[in-house]
C-alpha cells in the first residue's frame, strides 16, 4: 500500500525574526522622528556670536551674554535698546511668549483644539484682550513708542526665522502672527489675573455664612492674627485691640474665641454628594486655570531690606524671592539693558524681565534696587444684577439695557465658536463660569479701568522720591515693594488702586441693583502704608497682613498667614551682621512655626488620651523628636501635615457635612435686605477640598481654636480637644497611603516638585532632556522656602547695595527655551540644591564674564510693523 507524503518546501517563518523585524523597523522609525526633533530644534537656536543684520535698528546695538546665556544689552537710544530687548528674549523665548498672549486672551483653542475651548470662553468672558486694549489707549507717549519699539524687535526675529521656528510650532503645526503692542499688555494682565484674589471667594464664604451663621463664619474668616508683623510697625502687637471701630482689616475673632463659649446656630439639612474633580484627559487641560474656583490664591513670595547697621559691609542688602506657578521655561527671562550715553541719562538696569513685555520688573539700576511680594488686594466685586424678561437689568436709574458682545472663538480642526457676552455698569456677566450658579453675577475688576506702566519710571529712579513716584502709577497687581539705595536708604510702599466702597469690604456679592455697595474711589497712593528708613533698619513682608491697627481703610479681605513673615523677622532680629551668603540661607528657610507648635500639641494629645492605638503612639514618637524643619528624607512633617488636614476634617465635617475628599453641598442661602437673593435662595454648587487650604487664613483659625478650645466648635463626639487631637493623629496613621513603618513617610515624596514641559514633557524620546521631572523637595507652603508640587521661588535675587557685582540671582531652570540649549537647565541644580549665581553689573564684571558677543547691525529693510 502507498503512502503519499506531502512535504510543504516553503521556508519556516520563525516568530522570533518577525519580532526582531518589527522591533528594527519601530526602531528605525523612532530614531528617524528623535533625528527629526534634533535637526528642527537645533535649527532654532539663536545665533549668539558674531553680526547680525537686523531690519529695524538706527545703529549698532551690542549683545553680550554670559556663561549662563544672560544677556547685556547696549544700545544708543531707548527705541533701539527696547528693540533689541524684544528681537534677543524672541530668540529664546518666542514659544513661551506666544504661548502666553494666547492664554490670557484666551486664543489657545485656535492652535491646540477643542480642550482648550472652556478655558478660552472664560477669558473672552473676562474680557482680557479688551482690558488690554484700553491700557495701551491710556499709556504714556513715551511707554507707547517703548512698546512699538519692543514689538518691532519681537516681529524682525518672527519674520527671519519664518522657517527656523521653535520645535513647539512645528508639533502644532502653526506659525505665530506678528507682535503688537497690545499683546505686551495682553502679558501684563496675564500676570494681573495670576495674581488676583478669585472672586470665587465671595460666593464660597457666602455659602458658608447661609450654613454656618455670622459667628463661626466669622471664626473661619479670621483676618488676623497677634504673630502679624507689619511692615510699618516696629514690634508685633500681641493684644487685638477690639474695641477699635476704626481698623477695617483688624479682628475679634482671637477675643470671641477665648470668651464664654456660646450656643451654636441651629443646623439646617445638607445634602451632601462625593464631588470628584474631572481627571485631566490631556496636557492642555493640566495648564489651565479656572478663575471661579474655590482653590485659594498660592502664595509665597519674599522679600526684605536690612540696613547698614545689620550688614557685615555697612550698606544694605534686599533680598526677593517671588513665588508663583511652575513652567518649562521658567517665567521670568533674565536680562541686563543699557543705555549709556547722556541722552538716556545713562539707563542702566538689570534683573528679571516679562517674556513679551518691555522693562525690568525687579532689580536694580546703579542706584536702587527693588523687590516684590503679592499684597493680595480685594479689587474684583461680585453683583448680583435683576434682570427683566425684556432683557433688561435694574439700576438706580430704572431698568437699562446692557451692552452685548460677540467672541469668535477659532477651534483648531472644528467650526469657530460663536458667543455673546452680556455687560451691564459692574462689568461683564459671569454666570457661566459658576457651576451651578443661577444668578446673573457681575464682576468688576479695577483691570477693566486700565492698567498703567510704571517701569520705565522705576528702571530710571535715582532716588526714593522718583521711585516712589514711579510706582504710584503701579495700577494692577498691587504688590508690597521694597526698596534700598546706594545711600544707604531703605523703604517700602504698598502699591495698586484698592477700592473705596460705601459699604462692604468685597467679601460677599452684593446687591448690583442699587449704590448701596459702589466703589467710590481708590485708597489714595499717599494713604496705603508706607515708611522710609524705619528706627529698626529691617523691613519685610511675605504677603500676610501689612495694616497698622486704626487703618481706616480696607485692603484686603484675606491676607495670607503670619508664618513666613513672624520667621522672617525672628531670623533679621538676632542681631547678626549679615552677608550675601546669610540671605540665601534665609530665602532657603525650611523650618515650619505652625507645624513645630501642632506636632508639640499631637504628641501631647496622645500622651494624655485614653486608650492611643499602636501607630498613634509611634507617630507620636517621631513627632516628639522632631526640630521643625521639612526635611525631604524626615518622617515627622508628613505626619504633621496630615494630622493638621484631619483635624480641620474632623472640625468642619460635623458643620459641613461628611465625605472623603471634596464635597457638594447644596446650600439654600436665605435672601436679605441688602443682598440681591431670591426669597427662597438659588440652588448653587458648594465645593471644599479637605485636600487643600481653601481660605488663606485656615492656619490662623484652626491654631486659635486650638489654642483657645471654645466649646461651640468641639465636635459631640468627643469629650475634649486632646481627644479630637488624638484622633487626629489616629487618623493620620491609618491613612490607606500610610506605610507600614511610618519612618519611612518621608516628607520629600509625600511634597514633591514637577516641573515638565507642557508639549515636549509629552513625548517620550524627550521627556528625559526637557524638564527635571518629578522630584522630592524640603520646604512646605508655610516655611520662608515656600514649596508646593507646583509652585515654588520663581528667583532668588539678592542685591549688595556696597557692590552690585557681589549680588547674585538665579531662575529656577534657566534663560533658554529651546532644550538643545546649554542654558535652558544650567541654573536648575543651584535652585534645587539652595545654591545661587553670582550676578554682574559693572561693566569691567560684565565683560570679565562675558563668553559671547553678537552685534545687531541695522539692515535697510524695515521690519513689520506692529498692528
Amino acid at each position: 500500500m502507498a503512502i503519499d507524503v506531502l512535504i510543504d518546501s516553503r521556508p519556516r517563518i520563525r516568530l522570533p525574526r518577525i519580532v526582531a523585524g518589527v522591533a528594527a523597523v519601530l526602531l528605525l522609525v523612532a530614531l528617524c522622528i528623535l533625528g527629526w526633533l534634533y535637526w528642527v530644534a537645533r535649527s532654532a537656536l539663536p545665533q549668539l556670536e558674531g553680526t547680525l543684520q537686523v531690519p529695524g535698528l538706527t545703529a549698532s546695538v551690542t549683545v553680550l551674554r554670559d556663561d549662563h546665556g544672560i544677556p547685556t544689552i547696549d544700545a544708543a537710544n531707548f527705541n533701539d535698546l527696547f528693540f533689541a530687548q524684544g528681537y534677543v528674549t524672541a530668540q529664546d523665548r518666542l514659544f513661551q511668549m506666544d504661548g502666553m498672549r494666547r492664554y490670557a486672551a484666551g486664543e489657545l483653542a485656535e492652535v491646540a483644539g477643542p480642550d482648550a475651548l472652556e478655558h478660552d470662553r472664560q477669558q473672552r468672558i473676562l474680557g482680557i484682550r479688551l482690558a488690554a486694549q484700553k491700557t495701551i489707549e491710556t499709556i504714556s507717549a513715551d511707554d507707547r513708542s517703548h512698546f512699538e519699539a519692543y514689538a518691532r524687535g519681537v516681529n524682525a526675529f518672527i519674520e527671519s526665522h519664518r522657517n527656523r521656528l521653535p520645535i513647539e510650532f512645528r508639533i502644532l503645526g502653526y506659525s505665530p502672527r506678528l507682535w503688537t503692542p497690545e499683546d505686551s499688555s495682553v502679558i501684563g494682565a496675564y500676570m494681573v489675573q495670576e495674581l488676583s484674589t478669585t472672586p470665587q471667594q465671595a460666593l464660597v464664604r457666602e455659602k458658608v455664612l447661609a450654613k454656618l451663621g455670622p459667628e463661626l463664619t466669622a471664626d473661619l474668616y479670621v483676618n488676623s492674627s497677634w504673630r502679624d508683623r507689619r511692615p510699618t510697625v516696629a514690634r508685633p502687637t500681641l493684644v487685638q485691640d477690639t474695641d477699635d471701630d476704626d481698623d477695617s482689616d483688624s479682628d475679634s475673632s482671637v477675643a470671641r474665641l477665648a470668651s464664654e463659649p456660646s450656643p451654636e446656630p441651629v443646623r439646617e439639612e445638607i445634602l451632601p454628594g462625593l464631588y470628584r474633580r474631572e481627571t485631566e484627559q490631556s496636557w492642555l487641560r493640566a495648564q489651565v486655570a479656572d478663575f471661579f474656583d474655590d482653590r485659594p490664591l498660592v502664595l509665597g513670595s519674599n522679600n526684605w531690606v536690612v540696613s547698614g547697621a545689620h550688614t557685615v559691609s555697612g550698606k544694605p542688602l534686599l533680598s526677593n524671592d517671588m513665588h508663583l506657578g511652575h513652567q518649562m521655561p521658567n517665567l521670568w527671562f533674565e536680562a541686563h539693558l543699557r543705555c549709556s550715553v547722556p541722552a538716556c541719562g545713562n539707563f542702566d538696569v538689570a534683573g528679571v524681565t516679562l517674556p513679551g513685555h518691555p522693562y525690568v520688573i525687579v532689580g536694580h539700576n546703579q542706584r536702587v534696587a527693588w523687590g516684590f511680594t503679592n499684597l493680595g488686594p480685594t479689587v474684583e466685586d461680585v453683583y448680583v444684577e435683576s434682570f427683566n424678561d425684556a432683557g433688561q437689568y435694574l439700576t438706580p436709574a430704572g431698568w437699562k439695557s446692557p451692552e452685548q458682545r460677540q467672541e469668535v472663538i477659532h477651534v483648531k480642526g472644528r467650526a469657530d465658536v460663536a458667543m455673546d457676552v452680556t455687560v451691564t455698569r459692574h462689568g461683564p456677566i459671569v454666570t457661566d463660569l459658576v457651576p451651578g450658579e443661577t444668578r446673573k453675577l457681575a464682576l468688576r475688576w479695577t483691570l477693566y479701568d486700565g492698567v498703567r506702566t510704571p517701569f520705565f519710571a522705576v528702571n530710571s529712579a535715582q532716588n526714593w522720591e522718583e521711585f516712589v513716584r514711579g510706582f504710584s502709577e503701579l495700577d494692577a497687581p498691587g504688590q508690597n515693594v521694597v526698596y534700598a539705595d546706594v545711600e544707604g536708604n531703605i523703604g517700602y510702599h504698598a502699591t495698586g488702586k484698592v477700592p473705596i466702597r460705601a459699604s462692604g469690604d468685597g467679601s460677599l456679592p452684593e446687591n448690583g441693583s442699587d449704590d448701596a455697595h459702589e466703589w467710590t474711589g481708590y485708597i489714595p497712593f499717599d494713604k496705603l502704608p508706607s515708611v522710609f528708613n524705619p528706627p529698626s533698619g529691617i523691613i519685610a513682608t511675605a504677603n500676610s497682613r501689612i495694616t497698622p491697627e486704626k487703618y481706616p481703610y480696607s485692603i484686603s479681605t484675606q491676607w495670607d498667614g503670619p508664618w513666613r513673615s513672624a520667621r522672617i523677622y525672628r531670623v533679621l532680629e538676632s542681631g547678626r551682621k549679615f552677608s550675601v551668603a546669610d540671605m540665601l540661607s534665609l530665602e532657603s528657610d525650611i523650618y515650619s512655626d505652625l507645624d513645630r507648635i501642632f506636632a508639640e500639641k499631637f504628641v501631647y494629645a496622645v500622651d494624655h488620651a485614653k486608650q492611643p492605638s499602636v501607630r498613634a503612639k509611634a507617630a507620636a514618637e517621631i513627632l516628639r523628636q522632631w526640630d521643625g524643619r521639612m526635611t525631604a528624607d524626615s518622617a515627622a512633617p508628613t505626619i504633621a501635615v496630615r494630622g493638621r488636614r484631619e483635624l480641620v476634617r474632623l472640625l468642619l465635617e460635623p458643620k459641613l457635612g461628611p465625605g472623603p475628599d471634596t464635597y457638594t453641598v447644596l446650600l439654600h442661602s436665605r435672601g436679605s435686605k441688602d443682598r440681591a437673593t431670591p426669597a427662597d435662595g438659588p440652588q448653587s454648587e458648594f465645593r471644599f477640598s479637605w485636600k487643600s487650604s481653601h481660605w488663606m487664613m485656615e492656619t490662623v483659625w484652626l491654631e486659635n481654636v486650638i489654642q483657645h478650645q471654645p466649646r461651640r466648635w468641639l465636635p459631640d463626639d468627643y469629650p475634649n480637644y486632646d481627644e479630637l487631637l488624638n484622633a487626629a493623629v489616629e487618623r493620620a496613621a491609618a491613612a490607606p497611603d500610610a506605610p507600614a513603618d511610618l519612618n519611612s513617610w518621608k516628607w520629600g515624596s509625600a511634597n514633591p516638585v514637577e516641573i515638565q514641559h507642557a508639549i515636549l514633557g509629552r513625548i517620550p524620546l524627550l521627556r528625559r532632556w526637557t524638564g527635571p521631572g518629578l522630584l522630592p523637595q524640603s520646604g512646605s507652603r508655610l516655611t520662608v522656602k515656600a514649596v508646593s508640587r507646583t509652585h515654588g521661588p520663581s528667583e532668588r535675587m539678592t542685591v549688595d547695595l556696597a557692590n552690585f557685582d557681589h549680588s547674585t540671582l538665579n531662575l529656577v531652570t534657566g534663560e533658554a527655551g529651546n532644550f538643545l540649549s546649554p542654558y535652558y537647565m544650567d541654573q536648575w541644580r543651584a535652585w534645587y540644591e539652595n545654591s545661587t549665581l553670582v550676578w554682574p553689573f559693572s561693566p569691567p564684571a560684565v565683560q570679565r564674564a562675558s563668553v559671547h558677543r553678537i552685534v545687531l547691525e541695522s539692515a535697510k529693510e524695515a521690519p513689520a510693523s506692529p498692528r
